[in-house]
């Protein structure tokens, strides 16, 4: 079985494990109550980092500056849950579910390794913060959703059809691979002040003896546009 596992652990906020297993398996978020340790995974995955309870803002110093010459701005209107996720340039499309809470507090993701998903602690595509969309590498039987997210280039589109059937477009401004054992948690996961979007995978060598990559693949990017609805829609 082949996974993605990241664990984010906050010291007065929620923590939050990002799991994703990429071979006949699911792909699992684990929200622990803020102070309780994660236990035995602790062995397996190392932290991930502090990641912000959703509705906690960081103090404006804290919030990341947007890359050079982009203006931080998000979708205007109401926001959308997303549908659909398209890639040209890596051939990638694919149905998007939201990621919501089991009762054990898991998340429950799709489990089609032909979908993505989009977590709901999060905004969604189009709103002002980081809107979290992640999706399989590959699988027991092929490649999967994110199969090429590693190839992106700054500049490259991703469009994002929400549940009013508009479009938000997002530029890729860069693609990042870390050890799990140094996952960006606070880039990822931290209030941004426009849309910005980031794309999860794993990627890496395979570690057979555990049965997961290595590291995890991530796509930065930034919202650009909005089409509206198609009339009569």
């Amino acid at each position: 079985m082949k996974n993605l596992l990241i664990r984010a652990t906050a010291r007065r906020r929620f923590a939050l494990v990002l799991a994703l297993v990429v071979g006949g398996g699911a792909m699992t978020l684990i929200v622990l109550p803020r102070g309780e340790s994660p236990g035995a995974a602790s062995s397996e995955t190392p932290p991930a980092g502090r990641v912000p309870a959703e509705g906690v803002s960081a103090p404006p110093d804290a919030i990341p500056a947007p890359p050079p010459d982009v203006v931080a701005e998000s979708a205007p209107g109401k926001q959308y849950a997303p549908m659909r996720i398209q890639i040209t340039a890596i051939a990638a499309s694919a149905p998007v579910d939201p990621l919501g809470l089991n009762r054990d507090g898991t998340l429950a993701v799709p489990s089609d390794f032909a979908r993505a998903g989009w977590y709901t602690g999060r905004p969604p595509p189009g709103g002002t913060g980081p809107a979290i969309i992640v999706a399989h590498v590959d699988s027991k039987s092929g490649p999967a959703v994110f199969k090429r997210l590693r190839e992106l280039k700054p500049g490259d589109e991703v469009r994002v059809t929400r549940a009013d059937r508009s479009v938000v477009t997002f530029a890729v401004d860069r693609v990042e691979s870390h050890p799990k054992k140094a996952f960006p948690t606070n880039a990822v996961y931290d209030p941004t002040p426009g849309a910005t979007l980031r794309l999860i995978t794993c990627g890496g060598s395979f570690d057979r003896k555990v049965g997961h990559y290595r590291e995890n693949v991530i796509a930065f990017a930034h919202y650009t546009k909005l089409t509206p609805p198609p009339q009569g829609a």
